[in-house]
């Protein structure tokens, strides 16, 4: 039960070398060549050298071999697909999936950060008319590619997956194919990012918000059972899965970043009565959550190219803003860069103390842990405000009654990096 100051031990003194600002440049570099490929619908050609969602995948693999090669083959590419029927592709449509793989010094427990390259006009079922994609969804792969460039010199304990999603638009088809896949080959997940719309700082009717990004989480596992839904709600940790915990760290990180930008959390799993690549991740238990723009103009998302009543429709380039993605795509960065270099959160904690002006914490040690952080706060508070570190996996919180306090523990490394927290509630009969 040995504690220690904050910051005071080696392991959290080390600090982490400053990661390199993403471009803005090669931002708009890469949402302009995959424009150019006239449309990425996921039904289009996959023959034809430069236009159709096969020229675009090639390109997308074509970069990652490219970043893999400049740092000596750190990252790797890999093309999963399978082929899917549904009421958006009737006669069936191979999905496939470009995958980037940094491998860490544990390549089970696996950081997933996606997007898809895949585009729509307004018809969902026309596959060959233009449909530029800009914001939706060249600027998430620009944000992808831009993170693995930033990333890939640097090593990790975990394994960073970066994932170029096709079949978004016909039902989620390539983000449930990568789920699937993690499941199948036994990967922890750590956390799954999901980066859909982020390159547009002016809204419906003309609003302006550049200062701020959102990002949705669940509160209620769509993966938890009647059981634990009904231990959730009565130990109170609505606001506390693994998902908005995930929301929670993102928004804590992204307020060190200088110049950057708030994090709205959303506490919703995405748009109201709309869905994204984060979904399936989430059915499967995953911690995962949607980072889009606090503005979204619908006359530039699923619109064929035209100009009525001197609106202009369609998903251009012109309607984007470079600076503010490149400062969403430094949240990604940072976020991907603790959590890689952090141990896995811990999987088990409990508290105790009824009847008891103090409160008894216990959780399960996290395979290369140096520490533990316990954190507090009053049940009437949504953000965490105590804290203690500790190298032993339990601790007592004096005078910390259990009926008003929440508890939560994260798992530290020797330079200090933090996983997400991991809500703490009764301990269940084996």
């Amino acid at each position: 039960m040995a504690a220690m100051p904050i910051l005071a031990l080696p392991l959290l003194a080390a600090a982490a070398a400053a990661l390199p600002a993403p471009s803005a440049t090669r931002l708009k570099a890469d949402v302009t060549a995959m424009v150019g490929f006239g449309t990425r619908h996921t039904a289009s050609t996959t023959t034809d050298p430069k236009r159709g969602i096969g020229a675009a995948r090639r390109w997308a693999a074509a970069r990652f071999t490219e970043i893999g090669r400049g740092c000596g083959g750190c990252i790797t590419v890999e093309r999963i697909g399978r082929t899917v029927s549904g009421p958006r592709a009737p006669t069936g449509v191979y999905v496939e999936d470009v995958l980037g793989i940094q491998k860490g010094r544990d390549p089970n427990r696996v950081i997933i950060v996606g997007a898809h390259i895949d585009s729509r006009v307004t018809d969902v079922m026309n596959v060959t008319s233009d449909a530029p994609g800009a914001n939706d969804n060249a600027s998430g792969v620009a944000l992808v590619l831009e993170a693995a460039r930033a990333l890939s010199t640097r090593t990790f304990d975990a394994t960073i997956v970066y994932a170029v999603f096709s079949g978004e638009e016909q039902g989620l088809w390539g983000a449930e194919l990568l789920a699937d896949t993690a499941k199948a080959r036994g990967w922890a997940v750590s956390a799954m990012l999901n980066n859909d719309i982020v390159g547009n700082t002016v809204g419906q009717g003309g609003v302006r918000m550049a200062s701020s990004v959102r990002v949705f989480s669940e509160g209620i596992r769509a993966s938890e059972d009647l059981a634990a839904q009904i231990g959730r709600r009565a130990e109170g940790g609505e606001d506390d899965g693994p998902s908005r915990a995930l929301a929670k760290t993102i928004d804590g990180i992204a307020q060190t970043i200088p110049g950057g930008l708030d994090v709205m959390l959303d506490r919703r799993p995405d748009r109201f009565g709309r869905g994204g690549d984060h979904e399936p991740f989430l059915k499967l238990g995953y911690p995962a959550v949607r980072f889009s723009v606090a503005a979204e103009n619908w006359d530039r998302q699923h619109q064929d190219l035209r100009t009525e009543n001197e609106v202009e429709y369609g998903d251009t380039i012109a309607a984007m803003d470079f600076p503010y993605l490149a400062k969403v795509t430094a949240i990604n960065v940072a976020t991907l860069a603790r959590l890689a270099a952090a141990p896995a959160a811990p999987a088990d904690v409990t508290i105790a103390g009824a009847l008891s002006r103090d409160t008894q914490v216990k959780w399960a040690a996290v395979p290369g842990a140096a520490g533990y952080r316990v954190r507090w706060r009053r049940n009437d508070t949504q953000d965490w405000k105590d804290m203690r570190d500790v190298t032993a996996t339990e601790t007592l919180l004096k005078q910390t009654p259990v009926d008003d306090h929440f508890v939560g523990v994260s798992a530290l490394s020797a330079d200090g990096s933090e996983s997400t927290v991991t809500f703490a509630g009764r301990e269940r009969r084996r």
